[in-house]
C-alpha cells in the first residue's frame, strides 16, 4: 500500500508513474490528498478538544474543592459539550480514514524507473535469451500426448475425482515432480535460504498483508464458513510470517524458502494457454522470499533473478528473462522479471517464474518495518521469486528431452529421480 505522506510530498510523481500502468491517477491522488488533509485536520481539533476537556476535568475537580459548586456544574456542562464533540470528531475521523483507506487499497504501486511503459504482455522487455531450441529430427509430441503416452499424468482421472486443472501424477511422473522439488529447495538452501513448511490455508489479513486482498479475490478459493483461503503461493504465508513485526537492521536480510501447492481459480482462462500442464489450479511450486534494507533490495532482486537463471541453466532448457511493462505488472510489484522456457512440442514460450521487488508496498499493509540503531523504525522492502513453477517446467523438460524412444532426464536431476529415462518399457 502507498503511504499517504508520501503520495502528499510527491503528486506529480505518483500520477507519471501511475501512467506507466496505463492509469489516469490524477483525480484518485487529489481525493487521496484531500481526504488526508481532512483526517489530519480533524486529528488536529479532536486532540485539542480532548486537551481542552482534559483541562476542564481537572478545574471541575479542583472547584469542588474550593466549594465553588455553582461554577462547577457550569464546567461540568461545558465538559459534556466537549465529550459529545470529541465522540462526533472521532466518528468524522473513522469515516474519513475508511474513505481514505478503500482509495488506498486499490491504488498499485509505482512501477520502478526501469519499468517499460505498455499495456500488455506483448509490450515486455526481452532482457536476455539463453541457450538454443532443441532440435529434434522428427516431429515432437506436446506434452499432454507425452504423458498420456509414456503413463505419467492423467488428466481425465483428475477431472473425475475433482474437475479440470486437478491432473494426477503417477509413477514416474510423480517421481520427477519429486525430484523437481528436492532439487529446487536444495539449491535455495545451498543458496542461503531457510526452508519453511507454512500453512496452506490463511486468513483474510494474510491475503491483505501481501496484497491478494482485496485485488485477487476473485482469484481464490475461499472457504466462508471459516472465512480462510486456500493460498495462490508460498509468498503469501511467508511474508506474513513477518506481519505486525520490528526487527533490527543485524536481522537483516531474511532470506526464506518453502514448497507448497497453489490453487488459483484462473477465472477466464481458455484456449491452448490451459492445455494440459500449461494452467491449472492446484500446481506445485518452490518460493524464495527476502525481507531487506531499502538501500539494497535492488541488488537483492539480482540475486534472485541470478538464481532462477541458475535453476534453468542446471536443467539444460532454453529460456529468456522478461522485464514486465506497466500494464503487465503485479498489482503489488514495482518492478517484475519474468522467466519463459521455450516448449518444444508446443513451439512456443511458457512462462515459469516471476521474480519481483515489492520495495515497501508489502510491507506498509503488513508493518513490517526494521531499526537502525537508536532510529525510529522504518518501513522494510520485500521481495520474492518463484524459483520454480512446476507445471510447465515439467512440461518442457518432457517436451524438449523427448527422443523417438522415449524421453531423456537431465543428468542434474538423475541422483533425485533415481532414474535416467522414461520410455514404454517402464
Amino acid at each position: 500500500m502507498l503511504q499517504t505522506s508520501y503520495i502528499r510530498e510527491n503528486r506529480d510523481r505518483v500520477i507519471e508513474r501511475l501512467a506507466v500502468r496505463g492509469i489516469n491517477a490524477a483525480e484518485m491522488i487529489d481525493k487521496v490528498i484531500a481526504l488526508d488533509e481532512k483526517r489530519r485536520a480533524t486529528q488536529t481539533e479532536l486532540d485539542s478538544t480532548l486537551g481542552e476537556a482534559n483541562q476542564m476535568a481537572r478545574e471541575i475537580g479542583d472547584l469542588y474543592k474550593q466549594g465553588k459548586a455553582q461554577e462547577a456544574n457550569a464546567a461540568k456542562e461545558k465538559a459534556g459539550e466537549l465529550k459529545q464533540k470529541s465522540g462526533a470528531l472521532q466518528e468524522e475521523m473513522a469515516e474519513t480514514q475508511n474513505a481514505l483507506n478503500e482509495l488506498l487499497y486499490h491504488l498499485p504501486n509505482l512501477p520502478h524507473e526501469s519499468v517499460p511503459t505498455g499495456k500488455s504482455d506483448t509490450d515486455n522487455e526481452v532482457v536476455s535469451e539463453h541457450g538454443s531450441k532443441p532440435d529434434f529430427g522428427f516431429e515432437p509430441l506436446p506434452h499432454w500426448e507425452l504423458v498420456k503416452k509414456y503413463n505419467l499424468i492423467d488428466f481425465e482421472l483428475g477431472a473425475k475425482i475433482t474437475g479440470a486443472g486437478f491432473p494426477v501424477y503417477i509413477g514416474k511422473g510423480a517421481q520427477l515432480q519429486r525430484a523437481l522439488i528436492n532439487f529446487f529447495l536444495n539449491e535455495a538452501r545451498e543458496a542461503g535460504y531457510t526452508e519453511f513448511i507454512p500453512p496452506f490455508v490463511v486468513n483474510a489479513a494474510s491475503g491483505f498483508g501481501t496484497g491478494q486482498l482485496p485485488d485477487k479475490e476473485g482469484q481464490m478459493y475461499h472457504m466462508q464458513l471459516d472465512d480462510l483461503y486456500m493460498i495462490p503461493t508460498a509468498e503469501v504465508p511467508l511474508t506474513n510470517i513477518f506481519r505486525d513485526v520490528i526487527l533490527n537492521e543485524n536481522e537483516l536480510p531474511q532470506k526464506l524458502t518453502a514448497y507448497s501447492p497453489c490453487f488459483r481459480r484462473e477465472a477466464g482462462s481458455y484456449g491452448k494457454d490451459v492445455k494440459g500442464l500449461n494452467r491449472l489450479h492446484q500446481f506445485d511450486k518452490v518460493e524464495i522470499v527476502q525481507v531487506v534494507d531499502p538501500e539494497k533490495s535492488y541488488e537483492v532482486l539480482d540475486t534472485m533473478v541470478a538464481h532462477a537463471a541458475g535453476l534453468l541453466d542446471k536443467l539444460g532448457l532454453h529460456y529468456r528473462v522478461l522485464r514486465l511493462c506497466g500494464g503487465d505488472l503485479g498489482f503489488t510489484s514495482a518492478l517484475t522479471y519474468d522467466f519463459e522456457v521455450w516448449s518444444g512440442g508446443q513451439d512456443r514460450w511458457l512462462e515459469v517464474s516471476s521474480v519481483s521487488n515489492f520495495e515497501t508496498f508489502q510491507a506498509n499493509r503488513l508493518k513490517l518495518r526494521y531499526r537502525k540503531g537508536n532510529e525510529k523504525p522504518q518501513l522494510a522492502h520485500t521481495l520474492n521469486g518463484s524459483a520454480l513453477a512446476l507445471p510447465r517446467i515439467v512440461a518442457a523438460l518432457l517436451e524438449n528431452y523427448q527422443t523417438e524412444n522415449g524421453i531423456a532426464i537431465p543428468e542434474v536431476l538423475h541422483k533425485y529421480t533415481g532414474f535416467e529415462s522414461i520410455s514404454l518399457n517402464d
